[in-house]
């Protein structure tokens, strides 16, 4: 895992996870219900990235899912394609906001 610093008060970081290709949607769906993941990177095992979806907090999740029926089925493509794929999850948070002194 990797800390990407930030100005703006939120404390963001960068998870890698292997996963096989049956697993990648599945993964993807569950990813992106998570209020914290602000993007997610699908990465080749030659390292390039294949696909980088930017996720507003829990879009995916719920309704949602008819508007991403489009990338779902390229994800699902991908995964056809791959025996392990490497997916970055690009976290983000508030930093914690410091302690009141009297």
């Amino acid at each position: 895992m990797t800390e990407e610093p930030k100005t703006d008060g939120k404390r963001t970081w960068i998870e890698e996870i292997e996963v096989a290709g049956e697993e990648l949607v599945a993964r993807i769906k569950q990813l992106a219900a998570d209020s914290k993941v602000k993007r997610v990177r699908i990465v080749e095992p030659d390292g390039d990235i294949a696909l980088e979806i930017p996720l507003t907090y829990g879009a995916i999740a719920g309704g949602a899912v008819v508007l991403a029926a489009p990338v779902l089925a390229i994800i699902g493509a991908l995964a056809a394609f791959v025996a392990k794929v490497k997916i970055e999850v690009v976290h983000e948070e508030p930093a914690e906001a410091p302690e009141p002194t009297a």
